[in-house]
């Protein structure tokens, strides 16, 4: 079993977007097994002051305290502007864990796009680094069975700027426009025209 798991967190001139969000999902990981011992991660927090950055926090739940570290990456956003839909019935990622093979794996398969869409058992989910969302008559729509419930597509649902609903991979066709949700880029629009997209 991995029991490394991660939190990627947005910082920009020294300050921290949205760690409320990390937070609640770095203590939903703990519950699930059985953790009690929660702290407070803006206490692990010291961003550079200046500049666009990727806080990468790392927590390891295999020691007593659980051990907390984190790094600082100059944040460059990798430019997504077609998928590859690829499917996988049997993927797992239910936490935002450091090990990322079967993902890795899927984006090995993108034959010359940026990413991958990842459908299972016939509903679209995420692609490998980012929610998704669609556009249609007027709304925003998630994918309900989400790999991984990212804290932007969290948010955004608490907001009431997204809904979620099961899509079929035969359903993508009715929407007119594609998003990508995650901390780094928030709600990012990778293109007006759905069809160049899909590639």
């Amino acid at each position: 079993m991995n029991n490394t798991f991660l939190e990627t967190i947005k910082s920009l001139d020294g300050k921290i977007f949205h760690l409320h969000y990390h937070q609640k999902r770095y203590e939903r990981v703990l519950n699930s097994f059985g953790i009690k011992d929660i702290q407070n991660l803006e206490e692990f927090l010291n961003p550079p002051l200046r500049g666009l950055y990727r806080c990468r926090l790392i927590y390891d739940i295999s020691s007593n305290p659980h051990a907390i570290s984190v790094t600082y990456h100059e944040y460059k956003k990798r430019e997504i502007n077609t998928l590859k839909l690829v499917y996988d019935d049997t993927i797992e990622y239910l936490f935002k864990s450091t090990s990322r093979e079967a993902l890795d794996a899927l984006f090995t398969l993108r034959d010359g796009c940026d990413d991958v869409l990842i459908i299972k058992n016939n509903l679209v989910t995420d692609t490998t680094i980012a929610n998704i969302a669609f556009y249609s008559d007027g709304l925003w729509v998630t994918p309900k069975k989400t790999l991984l419930k990212g804290t932007t597509r969290e948010r955004l649902l608490d907001e009431g700027k997204i809904i979620e609903k099961d899509i079929k991979v035969d359903e993508l066709n009715n929407f007119s426009k594609v998003a990508l949700l995650n901390a780094m880029i928030d709600f990012d629009i990778i293109s007006q025209n759905k069809k160049d997209i899909f590639c």
